[in-house]
């Protein structure tokens, strides 16, 4: 996994292409660019809004938008409608959870050379990739062998 970046070089990554770094768009960037979890824009406004009480759920939008551009988020759009954002940008593999919703990253040495090797043959210049395994996760499919009804809320028919 790639280390977090710190304050300082998000201020220095926004400041060199030409954003400000504000007190709010770092505290955007600081969840954003750390968090492992793949959060929502929506969660992150959760989150930097008691601190910075005068935060638009806009400012947060630009600023992932902002951080997907410079390459130190992913966006994440899935079918249901929900948009997460992944700070894991090198290849790997999502493991997507049809019953919570949770979402894993799985960094494989094998991930990385399926996806070079494709790129390589295609002669395709690789941008970024993504690759979503959807399943149950451990705790869901333990759930799931109790009664058939779990999970059934985040499935699509």
């Amino acid at each position: 996994m790639q280390p977090a970046l710190s304050d300082a070089a998000i201020i220095e990554t926004l400041r060199k292409k030409g954003y400000k770094a504000t007190s709010q768009r770092i505290a955007i960037c600081r969840l954003a660019v750390r968090s492992r979890d793949h959060p929502t824009a929506q969660r992150i406004y959760g989150e930097v809004k008691p601190v910075h009480p005068t935060v638009s759920l806009a400012t947060v939008y630009n600023t992932l938008h902002v951080l997907n551009e410079l390459r130190l988020v992913q966006e994440l759009p899935f079918a249901e409608g929900e948009t997460r954002f992944d700070s894991y940008v090198q290849p790997h593999a999502n493991l997507v959870c049809r019953g919570c919703g949770r979402i894993s990253d799985v960094d494989d040495p094998v991930t990385h050379e399926m996806v070079a090797r494709i790129a390589a043959k295609a002669r395709f210049t690789l941008t970024g990739q993504r690759l979503d395994i959807y399943g149950l996760c451990e705790r869901c499919g333990r759930k799931n062998k109790l009664g058939p009804s779990i999970g059934k809320d985040r499935q699509r028919s």
